[in-house]
């Protein structure tokens, strides 16, 4: 049996765990080796991408600056998600807002010195990066277009990074790198609608409150059908091996989406379209090992 004392040692690891979505960190961390190994790096035997230290410090500086970014949007997002997440903010009540900024701090420190362990170019890259999360969290999540579009482009800069450090410049990057995009804005609106009486509460400026919901949702459905374009040339034009087989579940998907948009009117349905779009992306990581199966036994053996 725990004491009372590791029962409460437990839930705070609990909350920290869950005010910087270690989840999502290790997903996203899981995705810059898997995009690395297929997509960025696939003429590269596997050991020397999984054991690339330049590489490793990278992905690690990432994982640091993305659960900094979470940390001080939950610093900012509290009054609001405690209207909109009541359960969750509770638990993440347990860490004190002193100690959030301290773990802000300092995980922004380690690593932008961790980046200076690969390069100066580096450095300033995580720099920049660290800046443009605390700007979005500050003021720019606030605007509409504006909003969505930037926390959109920080969710996909951690692949940015590793793209640059392979210096791989091959169209089908950046038509995948499109795609995912566009799923990330939708989901950022989705997020928007679902939630509206937080966002009012707090004075934000969000699509859904300044157009309405009905015009978001148009714009959502524009999206929707943005998207079947990367989806059509990486089905047609590129070899994408045996992930053809999860574009077509997307396309499933997605029609189911768009259905379910224009019958939702509460929370509940937002967050199911919310999940929905987090499969896509989520399924999308696993995913990429399907352009090649082979790839991993053939590049054990090099």
């Amino acid at each position: 049996m725990f004491s009372r004392k590791n029962k409460l040692i437990l839930l705070k690891l609990l909350s920290l765990f869950s005010i910087v979505r270690g989840y999502n960190v290790l997903i996203i961390v899981l995705a810059q080796y898997l995009t690395s190994i297929f997509i960025l790096a696939p003429h590269i035997p596997l050991r020397d991408v999984l054991f690339d230290a330049d590489l490793f410090v990278i992905v690690l500086a990432s994982a640091g600056v993305i659960a900094a970014g979470y940390i001080i949007n939950n610093f900012y997002d509290r009054e609001k998600d405690l209207i909109n997440r009541p359960q969750k903010t509770m638990l993440d009540r347990l860490v004190s807002q002193r100690t959030k900024l301290t773990g802000y701090f300092v995980l922004n420190f380690l690593s932008v010195i961790l980046a200076s362990y690969v390069s100066f170019k580096a450095v300033l890259f995580f720099s920049l990066y660290v800046f443009g999360i605390w700007l979005y969290s500050h003021k720019l999540k606030r605007m509409p277009f504006l909003g969505n579009f930037v926390a959109s482009t920080l969710s996909i800069t951690p692949f940015f990074a590793v793209f640059i450090y392979y210096k791989n410049f091959d169209e089908v990057i950046f038509v995948h790198a499109t795609f995912l995009f566009l799923m990330l804005v939708m989901r950022e609106m989705v997020k928007d609608l679902g939630n509206l009486r937080g966002d009012v509460a707090q004075n934000y400026k969000t699509i859904p409150i300044i157009y309405g919901e009905s015009a978001s949702k148009k714009m959502i459905s524009l999206l929707v059908l943005a998207s079947c374009l990367p989806i059509y040339l990486l089905l047609t034009k590129y070899e994408v091996g045996y992930m053809y087989l999860y574009f077509y579940v997307c396309l499933t998907l997605l029609l189911l989406f768009l259905i379910a948009l224009w019958k939702s009117d509460g929370r509940t349905h937002y967050v199911w379209l919310h999940n929905i779009l987090k499969l896509i992306i989520v399924s999308g990581v696993f995913s990429i090992v399907l352009i090649d199966v082979n790839m991993i036994l053939d590049r054990l053996l090099w």
